[in-house]
């Protein structure tokens, strides 16, 4: 039995795809403005592990990691770079493949680029629209009207009264509520044209919840069976992304929630301000790719993990051991003594379905 803790339900349960023996799987990929760093690292190498883990246990998956390749970020860099927006985003998804090819991880079986889904994206607001679940503002942006979807912070554990207690901001002018969130920005007169896409409400662009709402819906069904993604994803991005799919589609969205813990280097937050920043391809300079990659995967996936020097050597020294016992192993093809069967136990096998339960990889 796998067994899966699920965010939305604050415990493991077992885990019931919704169609028998196959599973759709979502998660938010990489906004591709700089190279991945390490907390990007974490979210590659841990759903590449639950994606391997699922087919090893005989399930037909399709696995869906979208590029987020227009955003604030995005815009601001290509402008300060002098290069158009399509230029910066094709070289850093070539990057990200290197980057994810080099720690072993599979391409999974679509990887969307959001500015490929934006008639999508309409036609979702559209519904929202149509449900009384959004609204076009003074300022010519749409946006989800938090207070009319019933059961917002659902995935959060928390009530609106909690969330707008939160709030450190005045309500914009635009907005009915402070919770309100942008589904489709009205273009400004200083952005580039390849940012600004014809709609029924002007020119703009979507907001970044409703792409993978929209991508999501359209490769793996108006419900599926696992979302994944960073634990930092969880509020406000995967909340709105419920609100949104939920309220569009009138239907359930995600069974299994699941989030991978954050990342620290030498106990603080890893920051650029703080200096303690690391790309994939920094931490690669020094340490073998297995290494890095079976340093993730020694922690569990909910659990922080903390990067330091020491703690890749105590990895590699592990890896050193795990790789010198293996030798002793016999190999598929080696004959076993007498008694002991003739073949190595099946990976579909009863061990897989016991350690589903944990996902602490060694």
């Amino acid at each position: 039995m796998l067994k899966i803790y699920n965010t939305l339900a604050r415990d493991k349960q077992e885990f019931v795809p919704i169609t028998a023996g196959k599973v759709g799987m979502y998660v938010c990929g990489m906004t591709v403005y700089d190279y991945c760093h390490l907390g990007h690292a974490r979210v590659l190498v841990v759903f590449d592990m639950v994606y391997r883990w699922l087919k090893a246990s005989g399930l037909d998956v399709t696995y869906v990691r979208n590029v987020t390749d227009i955003d604030d970020k995005i815009i601001k860099r290509a402008a300060e770079n002098g290069e158009s927006i399509h230029q910066l985003t094709s070289r850093f998804i070539a990057a990200m493949h290197e980057d994810a090819d080099a720690l072993g991880v599979q391409r999974p079986n679509h990887e969307p680029r959001a500015t490929d889904y934006v008639p999508q994206m309409l036609d979702m607001i559209a519904k929202l629209e149509a449900n009384e679940l959004a609204y076009q503002a003074v300022d010519g942006d749409v946006n989800f009207a938090v207070r009319k979807f019933v059961g917002y912070g659902k995935l959060s554990g928390k009530s609106l009264e909690d969330l707008r207690a939160g709030e450190r901001v005045d309500v914009a002018d635009s907005k009915h509520d402070p919770l309100d969130f942008v589904l489709w920005k009205h273009a400004k007169a200083d952005e580039p044209e390849e940012v600004k896409w014809d709609s029924q409400w002007g020119k703009g662009r979507p907001g970044w919840h409703i792409e993978c709402s929209a991508m999501s819906s359209q490769l793996l069904g108006e419900q599926f069976d696992i979302h994944g993604g960073g634990a930092d994803l969880q509020f406000p991005h995967h909340e709105n992304e419920i609100a949104q799919s939920e309220g569009a589609h009138q239907c359930g969205f995600v069974n299994y929630w699941m989030h991978n813990g954050f990342v620290n280097v030498d106990k603080e937050k890893m920051s650029k301000s703080l200096g303690n920043f690391f790309t994939i391809r920094d931490i690669l300079k020094k340490y073998d790719a297995e290494v890095v990659r079976f340093f993730i995967l020694r922690a569990h996936y909910r659990s922080p993990l903390n990067y330091s020097d020491a703690h890749l050597d105590d990895a590699k020294g592990a890896l050193t051991r795990l790789y010198t016992a293996l030798k002793s192993v016999p190999s598929p093809l080696t004959p076993l003594p007498k008694g002991e069967g003739n073949q190595l136990p099946s990976p579909s096998g009863r061990r897989i379905e016991d350690e589903g339960t944990r996902w602490n990889t060694p």
